[in-house]
C-alpha cells in the first residue's frame, strides 16, 4: 500500500531537476489513484518540498516496490540526472539496501510496465543488496 509518505518521495524526485514534468506527474498521480488516494489528496503534494522521510515498518516486498517506483519515475523522461541519481541513493540506503542496488535497478528496471517474471527477477537480485 502506498501512503502519502511514499508519494512526497516520489514528488521530491521528480522535481530534482527543477521542473515537474507531465509524465511524472501523471505517473505519481496513477500511482496514488491506484492505491485508492484521491487526486485532491495527491495533488496538494506537487506544491511543495518535503522531507525525505522513508517509512519504518514497510515489507521487503513494499520497499522493492518503493525503490522500483523511484527507478520508474527517474527514468520516465528519458533521462537521468546525478541529483536524481543520488536521491534515490539516499533512499534505498534509508530502506536498508546498499546504494549499490541503484545501479542493478537502473540497468534492468524500465520506465513502462514490466511482466511479472521480470519483476520477480528484479525482487530477487534486489533481496542480496538488502542489509538490514
Amino acid at each position: 500500500m502506498v501512503t502519502l509518505q511514499q508519494l512526497k518521495l516520489l514528488v521530491n524526485l521528480a522535481s530534482i531537476d527543477g521542473s515537474l514534468a507531465d509524465k511524472e506527474r501523471q505517473f505519481i498521480i496513477n500511482i496514488g489513484q491506484a492505491n485508492h488516494l484521491l487526486v485532491a489528496e495527491i495533488l496538494p503534494l506537487f506544491s511543495s518540498k518535503h522531507e525525505t522521510v522513508v517509512p519504518d515498518q514497510l515489507t521487503a516486498d513494499e520497499k522493492f516496490e518503493l525503490l522500483l517506483k523511484l527507478v520508474q519515475l527517474m527514468k520516465i523522461d528519458g533521462k537521468l540526472y546525478k541529483d536524481e541519481i543520488k536521491y534515490c541513493a539516499q533512499v534505498a540506503s534509508k530502506l536498508g539496501y546498499r546504494e549499490e542496488v541503484m545501479v542493478e535497478l537502473m540497468l534492468n528496471a524500465k520506465a513502462a510496465p514490466q511482466g511479472e517474471d521480470e519483476i520477480n527477477a528484479l525482487r530477487q537480485l534486489t533481496q542480496t543488496y538488502l542489509v538490514k
